[in-house]
């Protein structure tokens, strides 16, 4: 099935060692698959995989716009749109909590015609997770290890090999010409028996967190120990998947410029700074609390959802060992307590 993909598609997989960024079969934390590495695929590491998969919807960085600026040239200072492939790209060995978070970041971007082109162009193939790191929490977060959703195909592991669930009509194009045989009736049994097992994904005990109560915690002396800890070192925000801060550039090189886009962090000062030398968030503590008040309160009350999907990346990541959950668990006492 992957060789024949690998055929007619892009196809990429987790990253089994860093690769030279200057390589053109290359995505932060992913490697284009080639005949020799298919082996390699399986089985995939326990729980998320090291990157998340936003950086092929947001790539770090992605060219706006093209333009010379030569004298005497007939074009110049007229802005061009780069062509862009239209390729299909196949990502595989996508967990379930990375394919939630393409579905969050859609809601900011639905009308960014950049983020919609690549994520036409680009088929997720997950595997459910047979076990999960101490640092997972998707469930708390709504999700689930059996989950589909945002999948094109599903894979979950049966005694004898796999059983695809077809998600959507990309799904049913990387299938269409393979001779498949039909699941047992059995390992569909088994499968929905497990995702009953677990219950409906919901987000109860956060509850809480939703609406104005939150709001009342924005002087709380939690966020003054947090900020106290933080180094703004931005490492959370940059292997999120559901992070995306960005800014934009211009870089001239020898009169030929593009305009750029890529990821900026809100826990670094220049990103808040104003033309003007005004920083509403100058201090650590301000830049500290808006991450996490983005993840639990501006961006639920836009949207609905949570803007976590519980991969634990950040827990796993950060040197100075701030753990989201317990701070989650902090509001939920302080709310309980207002």
């Amino acid at each position: 099935m992957i060789e024949e993909w690998n055929k007619v598609h892009v196809v990429y997989v987790p990253a089994m060692e860093k690769q030279a960024a200057a390589s053109p079969d290359w995505a932060p934390g992913w490697c284009r698959l080639d005949s020799s590495s298919i082996a390699l695929t399986f089985p995939l590491p326990i729980g998320p995989t090291p990157a998340s998969v936003k950086t092929f919807f947001f790539p770090q960085p992605e060219t706006l716009l093209t333009y010379t600026l030569e004298n005497n040239h007939p074009d110049k200072g007229l802005m061009r749109e780069p062509e862009r492939s239209r390729d299909m790209q196949v990502v595989l060995g996508v967990r379930p909590c990375d394919a939630r978070s393409v579905l969050l970041n859609n809601l900011p971007y639905q009308e960014d015609q950049f983020f919609q082109a690549n994520r036409q162009r680009t088929a997720l193939v997950g595997f459910s997770c047979d076990q999960t790191l101490s640092t997972c929490f998707c469930t708390r977060m709504g999700g689930s290890p059996l989950d589909s959703e945002g999948l094109d195909l599903a894979l979950s592991r049966t005694e004898d090999g796999f059983l695809i669930e077809v998600c959507s009509e990309k799904g049913e194009a990387l299938v269409a010409d393979l001779e498949l045989a039909p699941a047992p009736e059995s390992d569909i049994s088994a499968l929905a028996a497990r995702r009953n097992a677990g219950g409906n994904p919901s987000a109860t005990e956060l509850d809480s967190l939703k609406g104005s109560e939150l709001g009342t915690l924005y002087d709380a002396p939690l966020w003054q120990s947090l900020g106290e800890a933080c180094i703004n070192c931005g490492a959370c925000t940059f292997i999120c998947p559901t992070c995306y801060c960005f800014d934009i550039q211009d870089e001239v090189v020898r009169g030929q410029g593009r305009r750029i886009r890529y990821w900026d962090s809100c826990m670094f000062p220049l990103y808040s700074l104003h033309t003007s030398g005004h920083n509403p968030r100058g201090q650590k503590v301000q830049r500290t609390r808006n991450r996490f008040l983005h993840k639990l309160k501006y961006f639920p009350d836009r949207f609905g959802p949570f803007s976590c999907v519980g991969c634990g990346r950040c827990v796993q990541d950060c040197p100075v060992n701030i753990d989201i959950r317990e701070v989650m668990d902090d509001l939920i006492h302080l709310t309980a307590v207002e």
